[in-house]
């Protein structure tokens, strides 16, 4: 190999690397603004004598039009088309009835997920998918996102490694491969690798990842939270309980068949045991806010608010179980679907002088009445140490009677323009949910899948007929799928394009190898498979991994030919450790969910230092032990 003499050029590009990674690593500013400063710096720098090469400043903002850049926008606008029909809400609660509202039980079953779709698709669309099935379980359960994305996200990356459809590298491998073999002799030709001939090694390597996560994530996790949302909710609880004694949970409520309940009514349940009836489950039919004259048939489920300690004499009172979680409701009385609220009687209102049981408040306006603040009294159906308990349907409303209501959101919604109320309560979520749409969308995300498993068509192109779809199907408004990219994401990634092109081909990626593998030379075999995959695992940092893996593989086969290993494994280990790229957020999947669960480069360095380390190590030994 002859030897490649540092230029000028490469110097620069050597410096703006450096440069680049203390900005990432320090933060002085935000991580896409490095990101575009480093781009607008590359072009600028290109128009000074000798540095020509550097960048094709005609070319320079063609990342914002690369394949990777519009697959990942198409694939947010189709994330967010399924999340608009409450699919995604769905998948949610099947996670949650099945993993419960642990970390250690959400962690396994989402990122396991997450790992087989990707291994059939790209890692990043698996990735866009999930992140709103992972938001609103954040939002049921109370976790930090932040303690969840991360491990959704590296397992997306870790299962791009378990078929050879799996990542754009893997896919990539057999064309170098057979561009390699009319180099070498017969005796030395390499088999192409099948479909699945990489999956013990993408399997060993998911569940390396999985139970780093759940066995350590409590040290290498970040808790990142929202401050203002945090503590407005932390802030509205303790004004609902200081206010109104309000310091109830909601318990599901198994009535078995035959019970002694049957033929009672809601309201006689509610007044005599101090708790709130708030939904109702018999043989599938289900009712949020259900009549207070109400009959108990069963077997049946019951959505009831109160104390844990009231409910579990009510349970034992009359031979009923309490489950340990939600399952039934938890959908419907979410934080995200549903809450308390205050609602204010107007000096107009037509309800003035009227009683609640006689408006049948909870069929007419969905919400179901906890208690009103009157002047300085408070009438609750639950005693408390400041409150005497009362039958609130009995008590005649009044002008400026203060409401306390349980209310699914969409109900809240609908009564903003009502003038009988006002609404105190406004910072809660009004979704646009529609569930009609949910075949369109299943339909065009069908449609999009097909043409990537299954065609030559540009992923881009498959992915954008996906959101498109949706969008003249009228899943998605294009105002809302505008709303649906993470712009941040974008500039990031299409901004580092530049960099990793001018690190390609000026030539500077060649002359780092090279230095590199002249240090290696003499080296045993294992310690030359090990340096390539830590090279690998640089250059993937800092340049696209189709890059680094068109510039390694053939490096590997020759040193491997030299040094009499197999050609064919030392090709593989190139292809799969460019998916080692956990460190910095320049990989496709860590720049989309960055921003969501507002990480710093520190919390990638952190989590992802022991991960890469722990890739290498599985990897390398997975790939001695099965080829």
């Amino acid at each position: 190999m002859d030897p490649i003499t540092l230029t000028l050029e490469m110097g620069v590009v050597l410096g703006l690397l450096a440069f680049t990674v203390g900005l990432f690593v320090s933060e002085i500013i935000r991580i896409d603004l490095a990101a575009i400063l480093v781009m607008v710096l590359l072009g600028a720098l290109s128009y000074l004598p000798g540095l020509g090469n550097l960048a094709d400043v005609n070319h320079l903002f063609d990342g914002f039009a690369s394949n990777a850049v519009i697959s990942i926008i198409a694939v947010m606008i189709i994330g967010m088309g399924l999340d608009k029909t409450g699919l995604m809400s769905k998948v949610a609660g099947l996670i949650l009835r099945k993993g419960g509202t642990t970390e250690a039980r959400i962690i396994p079953i989402v990122s396991g997920t997450v790992a087989v779709i990707s291994s059939f698709m790209q890692n990043v669309g698996a990735a866009a998918l999930f992140l709103p099935v992972v938001s609103r379980i954040s939002a049921r359960t109370g976790l930090p996102l932040s303690r969840l994305l991360m491990p959704m996200g590296f397992c997306a990356i870790l299962g791009g490694t378990m078929t050879m459809v799996g990542s754009s590298p893997l896919i990539l491998l057999n064309d170098l491969i057979l561009t390699a073999n009319n180099g070498l002799p017969a005796d030395q030709q390499i088999e192409p690798f099948g479909l699945f001939s990489v999956t013990p090694v993408g399997a060993m390597l998911i569940v390396t990842g999985i139970l780093y996560f759940v066995l350590l994530g409590r040290w290498v996790l970040p808790a990142h939270s929202d401050k203002d949302d945090a503590t407005s909710g932390q802030s509205m609880q303790a004004y609902m309980r200081q206010t109104y004694g309000l310091n109830a949970d909601i318990f599901e409520v198994i009535v078995p068949e035959g019970n002694i309940l049957v033929g009672q009514t809601l309201s006689d349940i509610m007044d005599a045991h101090h708790l709130y009836i708030i939904g109702t489950d018999y043989r599938g039919k289900k009712v949020v806010a259900p009549m207070v004259d109400t009959q108990i048939e069963t077997p049946c489920r019951l959505a009831v608010l109160g104390l844990r300690r009231v409910v579990n004499e009510f349970a034992d009172t009359y031979g009923l179980t309490v489950a340990p979680t939600p399952e039934r409701f938890v959908e419907d009385f979410a934080p995200t679907s549903a809450g308390v609220a205050e609602i204010v009687i107007p000096p107009t209102s037509s309800l003035i002088g009227k009683e609640p049981k006689e408006l049948r408040i909870r069929q007419t306006y969905g919400f179901s009445l906890l208690a009103i603040h009157r002047g300085e009294e408070v009438l609750s159906l639950v005693e408390t140490e400041e409150h005497e308990a009362c039958r609130l349907g009995e008590q005649m409303l009044r002008s400026g009677d203060t409401l306390a209501v349980h209310t699914p959101w969409d109900a809240l919604a609908r009564l903003l323009p009502d003038r009988d109320f006002v609404i105190i309560t406004t910072d809660f979520p009004r979704e646009d949910l529609r569930p009609q749409k949910v075949n369109w969308a299943l339909g065009f995300f069908a449609v999009a899948l097909i043409l990537i498993l299954f065609t030559d068509v540009r992923l881009s192109l498959c992915l954008l007929v996906g959101a498109v779809g949706m969008i003249l199907s009228k899943v998605l408004t294009v105002d809302e799928a505008y709303g649906a990219v993470s712009w941040q994401t974008v500039f990031l990634l299409a901004s580092l394009i530049p960099l990793g092109q001018a690190v390609q081909e000026t030539g500077t990626a060649a002359w780092i190898a090279q230095q590199i593998l002249v240090l290696l030379d003499g080296w045993p075999l294992w310690a030359l498979q090990a340096g390539l995959a830590v090279l690998a695992t640089a250059f993937t940092l800092v340049m696209s991994n189709v890059g680094a893996t068109v510039l390694l593989v053939p490096l590997a086969v020759s040193i491997a030919v030299a040094a009499g290993g197999n050609p064919g494994m030392f090709a593989l280990t190139v292809a799969i450790a460019t998916s080692n790229s956990f460190l910095i957020p320049t990989h496709q999947v860590n720049a989309l969910i960055m921003g969501p669960a507002g990480y710093r480069v520190a919390d990638f360095v952190k989590a992802g230092s022991l991960m890469t380390v722990l890739f290498l190590i599985v990897s390398l030994t997975a790939l001695n032990l099965f080829y």
